[in-house]
This record gives structure tokens, sequence and C-alpha cells, in this order.
């Protein structure tokens, strides 16, 4: 990971991958031995909708897998 540092009115310079990679919107974060920045999306609503776009069918999955335990363990 390349170090950068803050310029004189205490601006930090991502490096270039970074910046393509995250995009230029954080939330930051203040932890006990540091700070943490967090990618914020353009669009926060539209990357949720990407994160859990299978999120119908994954839980179709799960209430089929609990029925089917759930038999199984009825059929004792």
């Amino acid at each position: 990971m390349p170090d950068t540092t803050l310029d004189d009115r205490g601006r930090l310079t991502l490096p270039k991958g970074l910046r393509e990679r995250y995009g230029d919107h954080y939330h930051i974060v203040d932890l006990h031995d540091g700070i943490k920045l967090i990618p914020v999306a353009d669009d926060p609503l539209e990357a949720l909708r990407e994160e859990f776009a299978d999120g119908e069918e994954r839980t179709a999955e799960l209430r089929a897998e609990a029925r089917e335990a759930a038999s199984d363990e009825a059929g004792r």
C-alpha cells in the first residue's frame, strides 16, 4: 500500500488506482487506533439493490432447506 501525506490544507490524495476501484466518496470512521475510509456509492440505493439482487432466490432456497430438514427430523 502506498503512503500518502496530508497537504498544508489538510487534504489527503488517494492514488489513482484506489480512486478508480472505490470511487470518490468516503465515510470516515474514527477508530481507537486510527481511521477507516469506507467507500460510499454514488447511488446508495442502487448499490443495495445490486448487493441483495439474489436475496429472494436465496430466501427461497433457505426455506426449502428448512422444510426438508424439518421433514427429515419429523420422520425419525
